[in-house]
């Protein structure tokens, strides 16, 4: 199982890291294909601006889950990375759906396995995600984290749905993974 000490590193090493982990909550997920990184001076950052009651989470420590609402709509999970102090968060995209897959399509409608976890507005409908869940540890239940068992070809593009720092490549994929929320072939730059 992946420990709180795994995410006290540079997001953009962590980020890589956790393609191919496991990710479960309350015994409900799947296999991370795709992740998207975010630090204090990315622009497109919630901690860019400094610290505020909905993202003091981020500032850490390290090893814990930053939810947010998206667009007033949508819960989104994230990881908090770096030193406690400074914000960085990976942002968790998309998942190969692998545990409790009647409970993913219960809570999303009866939606074909490949679209169950296809961004991280429908990961965390899937899993049960929300509110509660800001704050708490990453290795402690209902958190459930194990580290990949092989090392999967791991590609570089945009991130996907901001305005801001557009430029940067630091969208994490599975090249091989049919469950990316966009595919890795049209917009892939560089492998690591």
């Amino acid at each position: 199982m992946l420990k709180r000490d795994f995410f006290a590193r540079s997001v953009h090493e962590v980020a890589p890291g956790l393609i191919g982990a496991t990710l479960l909550v309350d015994g409900v997920g799947g296999r991370i294909v795709e992740v998207e990184a975010y630090d204090q001076e990315d622009p497109a950052s919630h901690g860019y601006r400094g610290r505020t009651p909905r993202n003091a989470v981020m500032f850490g420590p390290p090893g814990y889950a930053y939810v947010y609402r998206s667009y007033g709509i949508h819960w989104c999970l994230n990881f908090v990375c770096g030193e406690e102090g400074v914000a960085a968060a990976v942002l968790i995209r998309a998942l190969e759906p692998t545990a409790g897959i009647a409970e993913q399509r219960r809570r999303r409608g009866a939606e074909a396995l490949r679209s169950l976890c296809s961004g991280p507005g429908k990961l965390c409908q899937a899993l049960g995600v929300g509110r509660e869940h800001n704050g708490l540890a990453l290795d402690a239940p209902p958190f459930r984290l194990d580290p990949r068992v092989e090392v999967p070809e791991i590609v570089t593009g945009p991130r996907i749905g901001i305005t801001k720092a557009t430029e940067l490549s630091w969208r994490y994929m599975d090249a091989t993974s049919p469950f990316l929320s966009r595919s890795a072939r049209s917009t892939s730059e560089a492998k690591s």
